[in-house]
């Protein structure tokens, strides 16, 4: 979050190396959803140099209060899967560790005189005529002249050359009630937060304005490009698989677990596990984010070649062993454990066979997350697409398929740059849905039939997984119940 100086110029952050791009540029915000899949850090493997927007919540690569504006055809310098920066020319003001106005180096989006992205955390203005607006004594955020921004309105505001309307999807993050579509005043108010502090929210897609002339000149984009209200990774990353019709889902698999989809009325989770983001159609994209997934497997084998595991792994179908594969401590999604911890029932009888567990553990997690969707009574009969860097692994893609009982589609391109894109054809009126621009945008490379000998060998597994989870106390009888009786259906909603 930043906090926008009202009454200044929007000028432009200067590139001079910025590459031109041309068409209209939808926003998207890195780091609002962003995780684990993303970190500057994160060892090469099955999903752990997957690009922006695959995980379920971006990450620190792009920077806690990073943003960046994607194109149809942007440029190598924001490409979506640019190292730390955003590409190795980027400069200071973009660096995951810079420190907002501090080194001689610090970009000029950070700098002391930057007329707009101050940050919630930036001091009152200087100056002996300062008035009360700009005492020191005055918290920023109860300021008169400042307004609350996220990541992406910071970048639409140089880009059109003033303030911008926020997007719903962003505004979620900062408490916004999509169902009442309106911020929750009463609970700012509460809380001394200023009613001049909440910007006005639309729907992604929305026309914000156009490129001003001084950012042309500064960025390269034509001026008079549209300027489209963007969303969060996540959902930037689930356009770009093409899951935008009822009943369709997007399974992300990196260092983490991220299943999104889409319902024509919210999914009511009262455990807040799943929750739902609103679509520009006003549907709903209900999803979950969970702790297991690829990041386990670099975690436990940091050296391994994934290919060549992955060749070993299909001779142990099922493993010997039951693996939980988390990432870190504590679980989110198919159920709250703040307590949860990874683990391995029996003793492995080789590295490829832990392997294959850890595989197939994140299989059964997902299966299970399929599982809740439907106790919650969220739609499933549509497709399911895999998307993420783990996508990148035919076996796996073949086991996740085999253990859910349900095809699975591959694209050939999965980076939320594309989303972006598909989202701004429909903000200029290019296709008359947002489903319609991605259906003409988003190629599917292959379909994964399941194999029903295959599933039918995981059935007894899934079931002794469940009831650990279920005697550990972090899943609940019900959930569990549903799991068990649905032993012998596939996820699609049967």
């Amino acid at each position: 979050m930043w906090l926008l100086r009202e009454h200044e110029s929007a000028r432009p952050t200067p590139r001079p190396d910025a590459p031109p791009t041309h068409g209209a540029v939808a926003s998207l915000g890195h780091g609002a959803d962003a995780g684990p899949a993303h970190r500057a850090d994160a060892s090469p493997g099955h999903g752990a140099d997957a690009g922006p927007g695959h995980g379920a919540d971006a990450g620190p690569a792009h920077g806690a209060d990073a943003s960046l504006a994607h194109g149809a055809d942007v440029g190598p310098a924001h490409r979506a899967d640019a190292s730390p920066g955003h590409g190795a020319d980027a400069g200071p003001a973009h660096r995951a560790d810079a420190s907002p106005g501090h080194g001689a180096d610090v970009g000029p989006a950070h700098r002391a005189d930057a007329p707009l992205a101050h940050r919630a955390d930036a001091g009152p203005a200087h100056g002996a005529d300062a008035g009360p607006a700009h005492r020191a004594d005055v918290p920023p955020a109860q300021r008169a002249d400042v307004r609350l921004a996220h990541q992406a309105d910071v970048i639409t505001a140089r880009l059109t050359g003033h303030p911008t309307p926020t997007d719903s999807s962003h505004a979620l993050k900062t408490a916004y009630d999509l169902e009442a579509d309106s911020w929750p005043h009463a609970v700012f108010a509460e809380l001394g937060l200023p009613e001049p502090l909440l910007p006005p929210v639309v729907r992604p897609g929305s026309r914000l304005g156009e490129v001003c002339a001084a950012a042309a000149e500064r960025t390269g984009i034509p001026a008079g490009t549209p300027v489209i209200a963007g969303m969060t990774d996540g959902c930037a990353a689930q356009i770009a698989s093409g899951a935008l019709r009822e009943g369709s889902w997007n399974a992300v698999l990196g260092t983490t677990l991220v299943l999104k989809g889409v319902s024509s009325v919210p999914v009511r989770d009262g455990t807040g596990v799943v929750y739902n983001h609103r679509a520009p159609d006003g549907s709903w994209w209900p999803g979950g984010a969970s702790s297991v997934g690829a990041g386990a497997l670099t975690a436990r084998f940091p050296d391994a070649s994934p290919a060549a595991m992955d060749r070993a792994a299909s001779a142990h179908e099922p493993a010997s062993v039951l693996a939980y594969p988390l990432t870190s401590p504590g679980e989110r999604f198919p159920f709250l454990a703040p307590d949860a911890t990874p683990f391995v029932l029996g003793s492995p009888g080789s590295d490829t066979d832990l392997w294959a567990a850890l595989l197939q553990g994140v299989a059964l997690t997902e299966r299970l997350c399929l599982d809740y969707l439907h106790h919650l009574g969220a739609p499933l009969d549509g497709p399911l697409t895999f998307t993420g860097g783990a996508a990148r692994s035919p076996y796996w893609n073949q086991l996740r398929a085999d253990i859910l009982g349900r095809p699975a589609r591959v694209p050939e391109q999965t980076e939320p740059a594309l989303g972006m894109a598909a989202l701004a054809a429909y903000g200029t009126g290019a296709a008359p849905s947002l489903a319609d621009a991605a259906d003409r945008m988003v190629r599917i490379r292959g379909v994964l039939e399941p194999r029903p000998a295959r599933t039918a060998l995981f059935a007894d597994p899934y079931a002794r997984w469940v009831a650990e989870l279920e005697r550990r106390g972090w899943l609940p009888a019900p959930v569990a119940a549903h799991a068990r009786a649905r032993l012998n259906l596939d996820t699609a909603g049967s």
